[in-house]
């Protein structure tokens, strides 16, 4: 049976950053499972960066069904987490359920990749305290504040965690993270 691997998210996650990693573990051979904090049809949007606008813009992305509620994850069955961005993490850092998931992964040195927004959820369990990461630009102080050095670069690795900037950045991202974790969970 080859190794799972978590990606928790909700609504409003970026469509890219769900997806690209789901497709791509699975490409590698790993068993991947998406968590909300309800089982149900997820609503993904797209950002991206229009003349004009000083931030970036929000549309309707895709949607995808959750295979399980975070209440009913058992974070011992998998090997890695990936928290994608997107505004999905500004709430979901709020949810207790998720918090617990968060720190069993990073109390046992599991894996994780984290992108864009997602890094609000690794700050918000006090995670990131003496840690190199990158995020999404604008989280600079945000990431400041919990400790952590921010490092604007495509992709940072500090020791299993692995962080990227936000979509564009993927390739190198998913190269880093699967080199972790081919090392601490390689696919028979």
């Amino acid at each position: 049976m080859p190794p799972k691997i978590l990606i928790v998210t909700g609504d409003a996650a970026e469509s890219l950053e769900v997806l690209y990693p789901y497709q791509r573990l699975r490409e590698e051979g790993y068993d991947v499972d998406i968590a909300a904090p309800s089982r149900k049809k997820l609503q993904f949007v797209v950002h991206d960066f229009e003349p004009g606008f000083d931030t970036y813009t929000e549309k309707p992305g895709y949607t995808w069904p959750a295979d399980l509620a975070f209440a009913d994850v058992a974070p011992g069955q998998y090997a890695a987490l990936v928290i994608p961005g997107g505004r999905a993490p500004e709430y979901l850092r709020n949810d207790p359920e998720l918090r617990k998931i968060l720190k069993s992964f990073f109390d046992a040195d599991k894996p994780v990749a984290q992108i864009c927004h997602g890094p609000l959820l690794t700050a918000a369990i006090d995670t990131l305290r003496g840690r190199r990461v990158t995020a999404y630009p604008a989280l600079e102080l945000d990431m400041q504040a919990a400790g952590a050095t921010f490092q604007d670069a495509e992709t940072v690795v500090d020791g299993t965690l692995v962080s990227a900037r936000a979509w564009p950045d993927h390739s190198s991202w998913m190269r880093e993270f699967l080199t972790v974790l081919r090392a601490k969970a390689p696919v028979s």
